[in-house]
């Protein structure tokens, strides 16, 4: 098993908390790992072991506000998220490194590799959602979020926004920061989209949980068609909705390391 520790990463008034697991297997790829909005790196904990055993070095930098990263929370874009990140490549890779970053951090990940193109060896887009999404959606995820509510109507909310029939969302209850969060939605408000959409001119596996309702099914060749087929390769996980990594994490890995030996 590799080895596991825990580092910060400072810059400004920033400084980054990233949990690194060190490759099983020589030489490794770097593995960058960007959570889904409002919650923590610490999602990763069981995949990124996984990843490390098929011969990656895996960093995961905490978004700002989250575990131990702090910085300005106020007046943010993406683009200052993607920041954060590219400073942890920086001081602790040999860039460029892989990127795989789910749901919200698939934003990061794309606007990472358009404003810092060297750091960037390809991106993987896990359950990235379509370009507009269903508003009553949003409505469930604020209820993911909302820790003030009866954990019967967070994990009904988390069953619609998140998890596949037959899949168990309870571990779901815990790892949500509603602060960082209100940050994160004003960010994203503030970034206009074409500025992130085309990940740069990166390679992009564009990863999709096949009963993912952020992502219909009449949308699953949209960014291949944005970005051009020669671009982006398309992998259908089945059995798996928004949440997809916990819901399948031995798929996911399957299918990153064998996209990343093509790059």
């Amino acid at each position: 098993m590799g080895e596991r520790r825990r580092v910060s990463v400072a810059y400004d008034t920033v400084s980054i908390d990233v949990i690194q697991d060190e490759a099983d297997i020589e030489p490794a790829d770097a593995l960058v790992l960007l959570p889904s909005s409002s919650r923590d790196s610490e999602d990763f904990d069981a995949i990124a072991q996984m990843f490390a055993a098929v011969g990656f070095r895996v960093l995961r930098p905490q978004p700002r506000g989250m575990c131990g990263s702090t910085g300005p929370m106020q007046d943010l874009t993406l683009h200052d998220y993607a920041r954060d990140v590219a400073t942890v490549i920086e001081q602790l890779a040999q860039p460029p490194c892989f990127v795989l970053g789910h749901a919200f951090g698939q934003w990061i990940g794309r606007c990472l590799s358009a404003d810092h193109p060297h750091l960037v060896r390809g991106v993987i887009l896990a359950a990235a959602a379509a370009k507009s999404a269903n508003p009553a959606l949003r409505e469930e995820l604020a209820k993911c979020v909302d820790t003030s509510l009866p954990d019967p109507v967070r994990l009904a909310a988390l069953r619609v926004a998140f998890f596949a029939p037959n899949h168990d969302p309870t571990p779901w209850l815990g790892n949500w920061h509603p602060v960082a969060s209100k940050a994160q939605r004003a960010a994203s408000a503030a970034t206009p989209q074409a500025e992130w959409w085309t990940a740069g001119s990166a390679p992009v596996l564009d990863l999709q949980a096949e009963l993912d309702p952020w992502r219909p099914a009449d949308t699953r060749n949209t960014i291949r068609d944005d970005l051009g087929a020669e671009r982006v390769s398309v992998v259908l996980i089945p059995d798996a909705s928004h949440a997809l990594i916990p819901e399948q994490p031995q798929a996911v890995v399957r299918a990153v390391r064998e996209w990343t030996r093509t790059i």
